[in-house]
């Protein structure tokens, strides 16, 4: 029987995690790791293992590879840690697309589903905006309240809008091209350390996916939801739901809503939770926690070594 331990916490990576050879080193000891990316690939009709293995033509960066392999990593990750442990959270969330995979780890979304949905999630994403008229930059430096009002100063008929709270002095602007390029400009006169733009295909968790988010809600409602059977904070709205049609709604709605990763961070920290987990590929998670929940402990999970520092920690 599985202990469910209430100070723990896993949280499951997004987009902009992956990379070449994630996994391979579980891999050659677990064969169930393989065994999820073909379930993945059967369901896709594409071989996500050579995507993330061999990447030929840099496939795995691109969205409607990149969602579905990051699913499938943080999937694989958790469902071996539940074959090598009998400790299970009581707390989960996930960043942007992690959202997803830990709906799928707390068995509200089944796997298949979960695939099919990010997959059309995806899809939607890329689609909704032309390429080069959206970018993305990341803004160190100030705080949260100087960069939603810059955004709000900077924009016109372009328009640019705060979508990712990462960590304190870190937040992600997304929008029209010409807007991010001039709230760079006005982030740097604020005195900013750096304004940097990120290397992405697509937009997310900004108002300009309105149309992709009304998209999302047909497949939405075509999905099977049930109630998560650990407590899972939800990024658009710092929140716990039970309700499958809540669910959906804040699906729906993290498309064009800003992640609130440092506001879900705290709430879980503030109930007591003093350890977190990154379960899935990297660790940029892993750096994000450090810098909003100091006196917590943070792990990575992601291949043989951290598995066993865990298993270490946990077993005492």
């Amino acid at each position: 029987m599985s202990n469910q331990i209430y100070n723990l916490a896993f949280v499951f990576p997004g987009q902009g995690s992956q990379s070449v050879g994630m996994l391979s080193d579980l891999a050659s000891s677990y064969p169930e790791i393989k065994q999820t990316f073909e379930q993945a690939s059967d369901v896709l009709s594409i071989d996500l293992w050579k995507i993330i293995t061999d990447d030929p033509n840099k496939q795995l960066d691109q969205t409607q590879n990149t969602q579905p392999a990051m699913l499938a990593a943080g999937y694989a990750v958790w469902q071996l840690w539940c074959k090598l442990s009998l400790v299970r959270p009581a707390w989960m969330a996930g960043h942007s697309l992690g959202e997803y995979t830990s709906l799928v780890c707390a068995e509200a979304l089944s796997f298949e589903q979960g695939i099919k949905l990010v997959a059309a999630r995806a899809r939607l994403m890329q689609n909704a905006i032309p390429e080069g008229v959206g970018a993305m930059a990341a803004i160190l430096g100030l705080e949260d309240h100087q960069v939603v009002n810059l955004c709000t100063e900077v924009s016109g008929d372009e328009k640019v809008f705060a979508a990712n709270f990462n960590a304190p002095g870190q937040v992600v602007v997304a929008g029209h091209v010409a807007a991010v390029e001039r709230l760079m400009v006005a982030a740097k006169a604020a005195g900013a350390k750096r304004a940097l733009l990120i290397p992405v295909s697509v937009l997310s968790h900004c108002p300009l996916m309105t149309a992709a988010a009304e998209e999302l809600e047909y497949y939405l409602q075509e999905t099977v939801v049930a109630s998560p059977k650990i407590t899972l904070i939800h990024n658009a709205d710092v929140a716990s739901h039970n309700s499958p049609k809540v669910i959906k709604n804040v699906l729906r709605d993290q498309l064009f809503k800003p992640v609130r990763w440092v506001d879900s961070i705290k709430f879980m920290n503030d109930q007591g939770v003093s350890c977190f987990v990154e379960c899935g590929p990297g660790k940029v998670l892993l750096g994000l926690n450090k810098r909003i929940a100091k006196s917590a402990q943070h792990f990575a999970l992601f291949d043989t070594e951290t598995f066993n520092q865990l298993l270490e920690h946990i077993n005492g």
